[in-house]
């Protein structure tokens, strides 16, 4: 006869002492069972003793995670988290720097459990830390385990950072600040600043005042990439924070003064930002890890999003200075001097103003000035524009040139397609949206430049002039075209070329009839026969690739999934994983330092939940775990990877899942396990592939073909290479 479910066979360590066999009734109440543990080793006074988890975490026993102890775990007897809190409080203010090392390496380590944490911090714990550090006594490792201490206990989110004083602000500034500083202190402060900036706006006003980018420089220059990481997230917390009203015009990177946004774009490149990161970070020998990416990723979209203002600013066809700029492109286009008031008459000049805005390709011919009143892309179209116009001139002139002097139907209309480039490059790009928690998607490309997004603009536009002439379009082609040369972009960036240089021999090897033979190869690749012997045959077999779909599925959940865990603090969160165990009866689960390499054992993992507990899978927004959430969360790409599951009495797992990919194999997964239809993207596309597999083999069997049950070997490399092809 099975154990009861709520009887629970443990060992319980003593210092000192053998270990001890017990069984822990879950019903009896904890401080019982830690009082029949004192008894055994005759301990008096319990209520002084507490039990914790005999591993590296050393967490805590309470009421709220007793639940959590499995058949076979070691639990450690030990003080009372409140004894604990108070014994460090007192031995962290020793006199003796050793005892206060070793007092503050302990409080470091125990700070990680939150209900440790609590009691050190009802004994004012964390304004004795900002004391000891106001107080600029300690130095060294004395210093850097107070900053650990205080980082770790903070983390939690009991206590709010609006309450910190300026003096404290001003200290973990100047650890920054300071040219030579010990490495783990300048880690821990660059990471109090980030916290400070991310989680209080009114912090980040004093933060702002005390760090310039010039100040920051000199960390990007080193080599420890830790350091040129948290710098970076520093650099990005305060760009994400700041104000759109009072971007800053000086060296600080936000000041009280109202400045336009494009100050902000202004005083990077004075401190030479870009090119510090290019040359010390992007083409440094050592490989770029993946918080580095995520912090690149941040920077590089944060940086597009200063576009936003003028994407979405209107032209006033009022304005004489925006018309300028109109006049202006008819000027270098034509080569003309600005005609004076009283040369010819009024019919005559708007007249000719008209002929050539035709050529330059306006929709307006009679006030192109109206074709910007459309948002996005607004005024950012004609700034590119006249970018081109300015830096590209040769290219400028002869696009113009060469398209007035074709068949009005034929000619590719500069203006128009110049509007709805810039439009769909600020689509792709997202320009506007807040960045993603678990994207790495940065391009080196755009680093290479100062005006990379305008450089990208002037490639993108002589691509697509060169696109319609492949295509011999007509103004009636015009979509087409544009859906061609997003193909022809997004494909040359999924390669990440690493220059603009780069990027332009990619897209000249991506031309029209290129693209053409990649959509004939992926129609061929996909093709799905239409007669009724073939959709019957479809039908009779799709049960069993869903079958193996779901088996799939199961065998991927299986192996397990590393997920990260959330939090204000994005590069000091921590790891757990997840998987289910072979005979699909229970999922395993279980915190880890750092993200594994390979498959973790089943037995490594403490947690588990059975799956007939689970009462559903609740995805989106729906999930506890994103309601509520700060700035950084509430986007979408976020929105989409969340999951969670529901059990016992309204109890979650919660998950967000590193990639889409991830994300559909576990809801899939989950609702195989359920009973449940699989529903994901990634489902239809596997269902599609492998239908399409399977008709095609039955067919080649039909017609007597054989096909081998292994596949032919590689060929092998040939001995020379003096043969010809004939193309006849």
């Amino acid at each position: 006869m099975p154990p009861p479910s709520d009887i629970v066979k443990v060992a319980i360590e003593w210092p000192g002492a053998f270990p001890k066999l017990m069984e822990i009734d879950q019903k009896k109440p904890l401080s019982a069972i830690i009082k029949e543990v004192c008894e055994g080793w005759s301990l008096g006074n319990h209520e002084n003793f507490a039990l914790q988890i005999a591993d590296a975490t050393n967490f805590y026993i309470t009421e709220k995670n007793r639940n959590d102890i499995k058949n076979g775990s070691i639990l450690r007897l030990t003080t009372s988290p409140y004894q604990t809190a108070v014994q460090l409080h007192e031995r962290i203010q020793s006199s003796s720097m050793d005892a206060k090392l070793e007092a503050l390496k302990d409080l470091a380590n125990a700070s990680r459990d939150i209900t440790f944490a609590q009691e050190f911090i009802n004994l004012d714990g964390i304004s004795l830390l900002t004391q000891m550090v106001e107080s600029g006594t300690d130095f060294g490792d004395l210093l850097s385990f107070t900053l650990t201490a205080f980082v770790e206990l903070m983390d939690h989110g009991i206590v709010s950072w609006d309450t910190f004083s300026v003096a404290f602000i001003k200290k973990i500034a100047g650890y920054v600040n300071k040219s030579a500083m010990d490495t783990a202190v300048l880690q821990r402060s660059l990471a109090i600043l980030e916290s400070m900036v991310l989680n209080s706006q009114d912090l980040y006003h004093k933060v702002a005042q005390e760090i310039t980018i010039g100040q920051l420089i000199p960390h990007l220059q080193g080599t420890d990439q830790d350091i040129q990481t948290y710098t970076i997230a520093v650099i990005n917390a305060l760009f994400l924070k700041a104000p759109e009203e009072k971007r800053q015009c000086d060296e600080h990177i936000v000041d009280i003064l109202n400045c336009p946004l494009t100050e902000m774009a202004h005083i990077l490149a004075q401190k030479q930002l870009r090119s510090i990161i290019l040359s010390n970070v992007i083409r440094s020998p050592t490989p770029i890890n993946d918080e580095m990416a995520h912090q690149l990723y941040v920077l590089q979209v944060l940086t597009f999003n200063l576009l936003e203002d003028r994407m979405m600013t209107k032209m006033d066809p009022q304005d004489q200075a925006q018309r300028d700029i109109i006049f202006e492109l008819r000027r270098i286009a034509f080569d003309v001097e600005c005609e004076p008031n009283n040369g010819g008459s009024i019919e005559k000049r708007k007249s000719m103003y008209t002929r050539d805005y035709k050529k330059l390709g306006f929709i307006n011919h009679v006030n192109p000035a109206v074709d910007f009143t459309q948002i996005p892309p607004g005024m950012l179209a004609l700034d590119n524009m006249l970018y081109f116009a300015r830096h590209h001139q040769d290219s400028y002139v002869r696009i113009v040139l060469e398209n007035s002097s074709r068949e009005d139907k034929h000619e590719c209309p500069f203006g128009r397609s110049s509007i709805e480039l810039t439009k769909m490059l600020c689509e792709i790009l997202k320009v506007g949206e807040l960045p993603s928690e678990n994207c790495h998607d940065f391009h080196p490309m755009f680093f290479t430049h100062e005006r990379s997004f305008e450089e990208f603009f002037c490639i993108c536009i002589q691509l697509l002039n060169k696109t319609w002439k492949e295509m011999r379009a007509t103004s009636e082609d015009f979509n087409k075209v544009m859906q061609v040369v997003r193909e022809q972009i997004m494909r040359a960036l999924t390669l990440k070329p690493n220059s603009l240089d780069q990027f332009k021999i990619r897209l000249q090897n991506l031309s029209y009839t290129e693209i053409l033979k990649i959509r004939q190869s992926e129609r061929m690749n996909q093709e799905d026969f239409q007669s009724r012997p073939i959709l019957e045959l479809r039908e009779k077999i799709q049960p069993e690739i869903m079958e193996l779909i779901k088996q799939q599925r199961l065998n991927r959940l299986c192996e397990g999934t590393c997920f990260r865990k959330i939090s204000s603090r994005r590069r000091q969160d921590k790891f757990w994983y997840c998987r289910l165990s072979p005979n699909h009866k229970v999922l395993h689960y279980g915190d880890l330092e750092e993200s594994p390499q390979g498959e973790v054992p089943h037995d490594s993992l403490q947690d588990k939940l059975p799956v007939a507990d689970i009462k559903a899978v609740i995805t989106g927004k729906d999930c506890p775990h994103m309601k509520e959430k700060g700035a950084l969360k509430q986007n979408k790409e976020v929105l989409e990877l969340a999951f969670s599951v529901l059990y016992e009495s309204d109890e979650y797992l919660n998950f967000i899942a590193p990639d889409k990919h991830e994300y559909c194999v576990w809801t899939d997964g989950l609702n195989a396990l359920l009973g449940k239809e699989m529903t994901s993207d990634y489902t239809k596309s596997d269902m599609d592939t492998l239908l399409s597999m399977e008709m095609k083999l039955r067919l080649l069997d039909l017609e007597n073909i054989q096909i081998p049950e292994a596949p032919p070997p590689i060929p092998k490399e040939p001995s020379n290479y003096d043969f010809v092809y004939d193309c006849n």
